[in-house]
């Protein structure tokens, strides 16, 4: 049986290390912030070409459906955010060598330039950061990050679920 100190000391660990996750979260959204408007990139555009880049790195090609459901965005308002990445020739839309009826995006040239202008920055910050830490802390890390992005992304879920659509005010 665990002491009863230890286990405030596991509840003040827990919250820390969620504080830390939400620290995180926010830091890396205010970076995103200031990226997107020191390249004249709305929020949305910005979390489009990461859905991207987070895609092409897995080998998952995208839709615009995909996109949407992940940007949480009607399907009209994924064309008017797709035509304005492809006017400032950020993305391209290509028909599907499998299924000439879907659309694939893909990242044009501008596109593929601001991931390389905001990711090799990071990751150099990152690795600098992270060389003191042990291969066996990197692991112990990682496992208990992949334990909360799966909470947090049953979380998501259940909350998506729980979205009802809007309905128009009927009243006269």
């Amino acid at each position: 049986m665990a002491e009863p100190g230890n286990l405030l000391h596991r509840a003040d660990l827990e919250r820390s290390l969620l504080q830390d996750v939400a620290v995180v979260s926010e830091v890396a959204q205010r970076i995103g912030h200031a990226f997107a408007a020191g390249h004249g990139l709305h929020d949305t555009d910005f979390r489009a070409l990461n859905f991207l880049h987070a895609s092409e790195l897995q080998g998952r090609r995208v839709t615009p459906a995909m996109l949407g459901a992940h940007l949480m965005l009607s399907s009209g308002a994924v064309t008017y955010l797709l035509d304005r990445l492809e006017a400032g020739g950020h993305v391209t839309r290509v028909r599907d060598p499998h299924d000439r009826r879907r659309v694939l995006l893909e990242y044009a040239d501008a596109g593929r330039e601001l991931a390389v202008a905001f990711f090799g920055p990071l990751a150099r910050l990152h690795h600098d950061a992270l060389a003191s830490v042990s291969d066996d802390d990197l692991e112990a890390a990682h496992r208990v990050l992949a334990i909360v992005i799966d909470g947090l992304r049953k979380h998501e879920g259940e909350l998506r679920g729980q979205v009802r659509p809007r309905r128009k005010d009927l009243r006269a």
